[in-house]
C-alpha cells in the first residue's frame, strides 16, 4: 500500500511538473506576444518571408556560385584579400542553403517538419555565417590598417599557409560561439500558433535558466558578434582614410581600397538594423506592460531586418561585378574561353594584362585581388 501510494505521489508529481512546464512555456510564448492575435504577424511571415528567401537564394546562389568560378579561375595569382573574399563567399553560401528551411517552414502550416537534428544545424549555420562574415571583414581591415597606416606586414604571400590558418580560426571561434545554438536549438510545438518552428527552447534546463539563458546569449550576440568587430572596422578604416585623404597615394590603390570600403559599408547596412531591433527586444524581453501593437510592430521589424541581413548574402557579388574592375575581366575572360563574344574597348582590353601597382605591400596586396 505504501509502495502503491509513492508511485501515484510520484506521477502526480510528475503530472503537476508538467503542467507547471506547459504553463511556463505558454507564459514565455505570451510573453513574446502577449494575448494579442496573432493571425496579423503570421499572414504577414507566409506572406513576406518566402518570397524573399526564395529571391534571396537564387540570386545568391548565382552570384557566389560565378564568385567562386572567378576564384577558382584565377587561383594561381591569389591574394590574401582573394583567400578572405573566397571564405566569405563560402560562408554566403552555406547561409543561403539554409533559406529554403526557413521559407518552408513559414509557408507551411504545419510549420517545421524537419525535427530538431536538422533545427539545430539550420539555426546555427546562421549564427556560425554571421560571425565568420564579420570577423573576416574585420582580419582584412586589420591587414590594411598594419599595410597602409604602419607599413606592416600581416600576412606575406611567400607564406599562404599563415592567412590559410587565419580563415580556419575565424571558423572555429565562430564554430565555439555557436555552441549555444547547438544546445538550444529544437523543433518545439507553439501552443498558440499550434503549429511547429525551430526556434531557441531556453526551458531545457528549467524556468530558471530562461532568463540567464537568452540575456547570456543575447550579450554574447551583440558584443562579441556586432559591437566589438564594428569598433575594430570603424577604427582601421578611419584611420586608412585619413592616411589616404593626408597622402599622396596612386589611383589603382585608392579603386582597389574603394570596393574593401564597399564591402564593408553593405554589410553595416544589411546588419546594423537587425542588430538595433535585436537590442531593443532584448531590453524589451520581460515586459508585460507592452501594448500588443508595439509586440506586434516589434516582431515585424525583426522579421524585416532579419530577412535585410540575409539579403547580404547575395550582395556581395553584385557589389564585385560593379564596383571591382579585376572581376569583371576575369569574369569576361572566362566567359571567351567558353565561347562567349563580347565587346571591349581598346583601353580597357590593354589593361587587362598590365603590370598592378606596386604602391600595396606585397604581404597583403588588395590591387592584387582578383575581386577587386
Amino acid at each position: 500500500m505504501h509502495s502503491s501510494q509513492t508511485v501515484g505521489d510520484m506521477l502526480s508529481d510528475a503530472l503537476d511538473d508538467l503542467e507547471d512546464y506547459n504553463s511556463s512555456y505558454d507564459y514565455s510564448l505570451s510573453n513574446w506576444s502577449g494575448v494579442c492575435d496573432l493571425n496579423e504577424g503570421m499572414k504577414f511571415e507566409v506572406v513576406f518571408i518566402p518570397i524573399l528567401y526564395c529571391v534571396a537564394f537564387i540570386v545568391g546562389i548565382l552570384g557566389n556560385g560565378v564568385l567562386l568560378g572567378v576564384l577558382f579561375h584565377s587561383r594561381k595569382i591569389w591574394s590574401v584579400t582573394d583567400t578572405f573574399i573566397l571564405h566569405l563567399g563560402v560562408a554566403d553560401i552555406l547561409l543561403l542553403v539554409t533559406l529554403p528551411f526557413w521559407a518552408t517552414q513559414y509557408a507551411q502550416d504545419d510549420g517545421w517538419t524537419f525535427r530538431t537534428p536538422l533545427c539545430k544545424i539550420v539555426g546555427s549555420v546562421f549564427v556560425i555565417n554571421f560571425y565568420c562574415g564579420i570577423f573576416l571583414l574585420a582580419c582584412i581591415s586589420l591587414d590594411r590598417y598594419l599595410s597602409i597606416v604602419h607599413a606592416t606586414q600581416m600576412y606575406s604571400r611567400r607564406k599562404p599557409w599563415v592567412v590559410q590558418a587565419s580563415c580556419l580560426s575565424v571558423w572555429f571561434f565562430s564554430l565555439l560561439l555557436s555552441i549555444p545554438d547547438w544546445i538550444f536549438f529544437e523543433a518545439v510545438l507553439d501552443i498558440r500558433r499550434q503549429r511547429t518552428e525551430c526556434i531557441r527552447n531556453y526551458f531545457i534546463f528549467g524556468e530558471r535558466a530562461v532568463f540567464v539563458g537568452q540575456w547570456a546569449s543575447r550579450l554574447l550576440y551583440h558584443i562579441v558578434g556586432f559591437l566589438l568587430p564594428s569598433a575594430i572596422l570603424i577604427y582601421c578604416y578611419s584611420c586608412i582614410l585619413e592616411r589616404l585623404r593626408c597622402g599622396t597615394q596612386g589611383l589603382q590603390k585608392q579603386k582597389a581600397f574603394r570596393v574593401i570600403v564597399t564591402v564593408v559599408v553593405a554589410f553595416f547596412l544589411c546588419w546594423t538594423p537587425y542588430n538595433i531591433t535585436l537590442m531593443v527586444d532584448t531590453l524589451h524581453s520581460g515586459n508585460s506592460t507592452d501594448t500588443c501593437g508595439k509586440r506586434s510592430s516589434l516582431d515585424k521589424a525583426k522579421t524585416v531586418t532579419f530577412t535585410l541581413g540575409c539579403l547580404h548574402c547575395c550582395l556581395n557579388p553584385i557589389l564585385y561585378a560593379f564596383v571591382g574592375v579585376k572581376f569583371r575581366r576575369q569574369l569576361m575572360d572566362i566567359l571567351r574561353s567558353l565561347g562567349c563574344k563580347l565587346k571591349t574597348s581598346a583601353k580597357f582590353q590593354s589593361t587587362v594584362n598590365s603590370r598592378r601597382s606596386s604602391i600595396w605591400s606585397e604581404s597583403a596586396d588588395t590591387s592584387h585581388s582578383t575581386a577587386i
